[in-house]
């Protein structure tokens, strides 16, 4: 079994007032983490979710998102984030001015350029927030 990896990405997002997770699916820990820490933290997923209290939940596509969702956010997150998803989110990050986080599934390498920074267990992505 792998590292589990809830404490390294919750202490880098930490520095954010307001974290939007896009696909918590079933594994809302990190959300959980940042909301007891003081970050105010909305979960989506296609798929309706359990998420803990203090955690708000949207149902949501990133593909044909709701912009109100992220508008107010200082970082995107996604964990295990898909290759086909990096540029959707990418672009709702830039379009209201917000980081976006990400790590990948397994050995799948970002699809928008982006920096990796090396954590305990992982590798965070961080996407370029400005078009080259």
């Amino acid at each position: 079994m792998g590292t589990d990896t809830t404490a390294a990405l919750a202490a880098r997002l930490t520095g954010f007032d307001r974290v939007v997770e896009v696909g918590v699916g079933h594994r809302p820990a990190v959300a959980a983490t940042l909301a007891d820490r003081g970050v105010s933290v909305t979960a989506t997923d296609v798929r309706d979710r359990q998420v803990p209290d203090r955690v708000r939940f949207v149902r949501d596509d990133v593909t044909d998102p709701e912009r109100s969702v992220y508008t107010d956010a200082d970082a995107l997150f996604a964990r295990n984030l898909p290759p086909e998803l990096h540029r959707p989110v990418r672009d709702i990050a830039r379009e209201v001015e917000a980081c976006f986080l990400f790590t990948t599934l397994g050995a799948d390498q970002p699809a928008v350029p982006a920096a990796p920074e090396t954590l305990p267990g992982t590798t965070l992505f961080e996407a370029e927030s400005q078009p080259p």
